[in-house]
């Protein structure tokens, strides 16, 4: 049977969703400051755990993005909403609200801004470091077009954690992601770690799309041989009927083999699992790879 016609998700991708009033809460706290995150307008599987812990991934620059990546939920328009300048103190007001000790923050790409939103990134982790000291802080970011100055503007403001996601093997970029280039987001990667060897590197890619185990093998190894130090593995679920399909539903099996295959090649961190995603249990990569600790750290 064609894998795309099963509807019925296979007993490992079974999810509780949370505790229903922690998700109200977040969802005000959200909307009283106008912020958005990628929890919600990606349609994550993991919003209910994560809500209710609570942890969010907030999403800057708007909801709406230029590119028309095929697996991605998040509005799409060429001429996007107006950069709100209140953003990254009403983040910073959100994390010290909500107690994070662990602060992730991403964006939709906007190849419309000359910078690509790298200024709006650099302003956020600003404000987030210079009111809440001990909190560290994670960017998760667009190509910018692989302008080194923009990612410089980021990068200088020294986030404990710089993640670009490579997203899928090569052969599948035409259809995955029509407006990237994978040797860029290669050199992204790179740049980030030749800018600011301190800085934590990361990446991370889906599986299920129709690529084979060797083409992710192959990407894990780029990765390592561009500096980058933490690679997440997670399955693709179809968000939308507009999206892609689903081409496979990947046993837990083949995770576990990834994560020891990072681990042979030298990679200080893999995190593998059906429901992982770039920035789900992020907080928790920093102590596992200050120790380069391969815990048993599978989402099965």
């Amino acid at each position: 049977m064609d894998r795309q016609t099963v509807k019925r998700l296979p007993s490992w991708l079974s999810r509780k969703m949370g505790q229903p009033s922690a998700l109200h809460d977040m969802k005000n706290i959200l909307r009283s400051r106008n912020l958005h995150t990628v929890c919600e307008s990606a349609h994550c599987p993991n919003i209910g755990e994560c809500f209710s812990k609570p942890t969010a991934t907030f999403m800057i620059l708007g909801d709406v993005c230029t590119r028309m990546c095929g697996f991605c939920s998040v509005e799409k328009s060429a001429s996007p909403v107006v950069v709100d300048t209140n953003e990254p103190h009403n983040i910073t007001l959100t994390a010290k609200e909500l107690g994070l000790r662990h602060v992730v923050i991403t964006s939709v790409t906007r190849d419309d801004l000359v910078d690509g939103g790298a200024m709006q990134f650099a302003l956020t982790i600003r404000a987030v470091k210079d009111t809440i000291s001990s909190i560290s802080v994670e960017v998760l970011t667009p190509d910018f077009k692989g302008n080194e100055k923009a990612l410089a503007v980021v990068l200088n403001e020294r986030p404990n954690i710089f993640n670009h996601n490579i997203e899928t093997v090569p052969s599948l970029y035409a259809k995955v992601r029509p407006q990237a280039n994978y040797r860029q987001s290669l050199k992204v990667i790179e740049t980030a770690k030749n800018m600011a060897d301190d800085v934590i590197t990361k990446s991370g890619l889906m599986v299920g799309l129709g690529e084979i185990k060797s083409e992710v093998k192959s990407v894990m190894m780029d990765l390592a041989s561009v500096g980058c130090d933490a690679v997440t593995i997670g399955q693709y679920l179809r968000p939308s009927m507009k999206n892609l399909k689903v081409s496979e539903y990947v046993p837990p099996e083949v995770f576990k083999e990834y994560k020891e295959y990072g681990k042979e090649i030298g990679l200080k961190y893999v995190y593998a699992g059906p429901f992982v995603r770039s920035s789900y249990n992020a907080e928790d990569m920093i102590t596992q790879i200050a120790k380069v600790d391969y815990t048993d750290n599978d989402d099965v």
